[in-house]
């Protein structure tokens, strides 16, 4: 399965390419969608802006995608932030209208993304969420208020930004310089559909490593550290210690940091970043903690002691400890945003955060008869997690794992966290 750094477009034959999926009716993926039942589609109906527009809009919103799969991909990602930083401006700075959660980590972005949006929004905030890749329609990595963008909304909103990304095109070839790649054109699309909407508040995933990705334009209150592992070591460094120092570029002077556990090596790099900003550091284990996680229907119940208070008996619809700790850290965010990590939220709105939340394509129920869980687990730590999963919340006499790996990647760690639980394995190549 491909992972959110690397975006289609030209340069990568052995890639996964959604172009050649077709409808939804023919698409094996459609499940995972949030347009599909089991997500936020669970809350349309024949008046929803997707029953309405969907059809009326689509070729536009095809046209979109055709334009962005035109670009450079992240085959060739761009080590800038002058590009991307050159087109916002040019649009007034649409990131500055609403104020910001800036996500980034090895393992657990989306998941913990999706979280913070959930409870931000069962507060009674308009928010926006970017995340990225998308498993069936782009539409799906920019959210609004709890919805994939609109059809109509996207073509709307690339038709405004489309000649200032044309304008710095222009000038990036005219320097020597490459034309504005897949993620970078997204990022300022996001940026200007939100303003657009508006939100109240914004939570951006980051797409790769996070000191020069696109989305670094941003100023976030608050940055967001779930736990960073070796991956994209070829873009981001050899080391955990390397990478942590590239994902810490996303502190901002006087910002609220929280983070996940990490390893000695990379709290040290978030404690640099943190101090050399004069930000705020909130670690899990030490300023907040998951204190217990008990397997329910459908996924689990756990206690979360956070910044600013002890919250009990959470439903979470989502499967594996990690995700437990996701929310812990999901908690702590929207604590640290909401009240400076000192104001305890409310335990009826949080409840109601949680239980809402959804993550598709993690740890997800797809099919009965056989069972069918799909995960994107794309490195050895995102494995050995859904391996602890499948062993505490699953029983099977059999365990069969078709898999797929992109060239770039660990294949034989990840092969190797697999293998105690697989009876056999189906290797896939696109």
């Amino acid at each position: 399965m491909r992972d959110r750094d690397d975006e289609p477009g030209s340069g990568r034959d052995d890639e996964f390419d959604e172009r050649d999926l077709g409808d939804d009716d023919e698409n094996p993926l459609a499940d995972l969608s949030p347009f599909a039942g089991g997500n936020e589609g669970d809350n349309l109906d024949d008046d929803s802006p997707w029953e309405l527009e969907d059809a009326e809009y689509q070729e536009d919103a095809d046209r979109v995608y055709a334009e962005l799969l035109a670009r450079i991909g992240e085959a060739a990602p761009q080590p800038r932030l002058e590009a991307t930083r050159r087109a916002v401006e040019l649009l007034g700075d649409p990131q500055r209208t609403y104020p910001i959660i800036h996500v980034t980590g090895t393992n657990g972005k989306t998941s913990t993304s999706r979280m913070i949006e959930s409870i931000l929004r069962a507060y009674g905030l308009r928010t926006g969420l970017m995340t990225s890749p998308h498993l069936v329609r782009v539409n799906e990595r920019i959210v609004i208020d709890g919805l994939p963008i609109s059809n109509r909304a996207l073509a709307e909103n690339w038709a405004d930004v489309r000649p200032y990304l044309l304008m710095v095109d222009a000038e990036l070839v005219a320097e020597g310089h490459p034309p504005l790649t897949f993620f970078e054109a997204f990022t300022v699309l996001a940026f200007a559909a939100f303003a657009d909407a508006p939100v109240d508040i914004a939570v951006i995933e980051v797409g790769l490593g996070g000191e020069w990705d696109s989305t670094n334009v941003a100023d976030g209150q608050v940055a967001v550290f779930g736990p960073v592992a070796l991956d994209h070591t070829q873009r981001l460094g050899s080391t955990v210690a390397e990478i942590a120092r590239t994902k810490a570029g996303i502190v901002k002077p006087v910002a609220s940091v929280v983070s996940a556990m990490q390893t000695p090596d990379a709290l040290a790099e978030l404690e640099r970043a943190a101090e050399l900003t004069e930000s705020t550091l909130a670690i899990e284990g030490i300023g907040f903690s998951l204190e217990s996680s008990t397997i329910a229907v459908g996924g689990q119940v756990i206690t979360v002691r956070g910044l600013a208070g002890l919250y009990p008996d959470l439903f979470l619809p989502l499967f594996g400890d990690h995700q437990g700790h996701n929310a812990a850290l999901a908690i702590a965010a929207v604590e640290s945003f909401l009240g400076s990590g000192t104001q305890a939220l409310v335990g009826d709105v949080l409840a109601e955060g949680l239980a809402t939340a959804t993550s598709p394509g993690r740890l997800q129920l797809i099919g009965t008869d056989p069972t069918v869980l799909v995960d994107a687990a794309h490195n050895p730590h995102g494995a050995a997690a859904l391996v602890a999963a499948l062993a505490s919340y699953f029983t099977f006499d059999e365990i069969c794992i078709v898999i797929g790996v992109l060239n770039d990647k660990d294949a034989r760690g990840i092969v190797a966290a697999l293998a105690p639980v697989a009876t056999r394995f189906h290797v896939t190549q696109s």
